[in-house]
């Protein structure tokens, strides 16, 4: 008894010792690793965000791999990384070990494109096995492909909603991470297993972001006289907070920072009170003017194809 007595004040003191080490971490801000030479993938690089992430890992001088289904818009970020390497590639010069000036080699660009429709495990694994043969084994995984229906769910039809759950969801496991709402319970179980299995060498960082204006959710809006105060994030800014994150092991991150009270009061106030809540920001029917749009662009296309 006198040792579960021992254990739990320990228990109790780590849980402080946690809170006080991440309430530092917002006055102190911690130092980026580095990720020059380390091999980066990225899902969804050929617009969007993964695209801003590509760029910002290029910056960084990691060797990048892009994955996207349109081998077009996935070959136009990697020239963009190519300039960003180009302007990279320039003879730096440093004190010698003796008093001297000594050349360090200018970096190595090195970016690599893959045709992969992540919603099919066999094109994962087929493209993953090509990625170690061709490239090495991977340091960092930016799980970032999404797609969206554009439907009420009660509207959606059944191969839509699948393909929107392979992709959003389920593709993050032929990936070996997860993302979206309903993978955010993956990303803590696969977490606590690594802890549990003691693999100190893997981190991972859930990034859960407001609306994100990249055109994927366009016409979406809350009520508009709270929109001044929450409109949607721009994506230079969604991917620069979020890098920040992922470069300093930081195990979660919203943006912006309000979505954190968000994601607490969801866990201790009733369901009623969260509908009260939702209502009054109009974040209940935000998709009612995105849906709209959608239908009525899905209707111009069928007008003009003569359908």
């Amino acid at each position: 008894m006198m040792i579960i007595i021992a254990e739990f004040f320990v228990v109790i003191l780590k849980v402080l010792w946690a809170f006080l080490t991440a309430g530092a971490k917002w006055v102190v801000r911690p130092k980026e690793k580095s990720v020059a030479g380390q091999v980066c993938v990225i899902t969804g690089a050929g617009s969007g965000l993964g695209r801003l992430f590509a760029k910002e890992f290029a910056r960084r001088r990691a060797i990048l791999v892009l994955w996207d289904i349109n081998s077009q818009s996935n070959e136009e970020t990697a020239e963009m990384v190519r300039q960003i390497y180009h302007e990279l590639d320039t003879p730096i010069t440093k004190d010698g070990p003796v008093g001297g000036v000594e050349e360090v080699p200018p970096f190595q660009p090195q970016v690599y494109t893959y045709v992969c429709d992540v919603g099919k495990r066999e094109s994962v694994y087929s493209t993953a096995e090509k990625v170690r043969r061709e490239v090495g084994e991977v340091d960092i995984l930016i799980n970032n492909a999404g797609v969206v229906s554009g439907h009420h769910l009660l509207e959606c039809p059944d191969e839509l909603i699948e393909r929107t759950m392979v992709v959003n969801c389920h593709a993050h496991f032929w990936d070996y991470c997860a993302s979206k709402f309903g993978a955010i319970g993956f990303h803590e179980s696969l977490s606590h297993e690594l802890k549990a299995s003691e693999k100190d060498g893997i981190n991972m960082t859930l990034v859960c972001p407001y609306l994100v204006d990249t055109g994927m959710f366009k016409g979406c809006r809350i009520r508009k006289e709270i929109e001044p105060f929450l409109p949607p994030l721009k994506p230079e800014f969604c991917v620069k907070q979020a890098m920040r994150a992922i470069l300093t092991d930081q195990p979660m991150i919203c943006t912006p920072r309000i979505v954190y009270m968000v994601n607490f009061m969801k866990s201790i106030l009733p369901f009623e009170a969260i509908v009260c809540m939702y209502r009054f920001l109009g974040a209940d029917k935000c998709m009612y003017p995105f849906l709209a749009q959608r239908k009525e662009a899905m209707n111009n296309n069928e007008a003009k194809n003569g359908i």
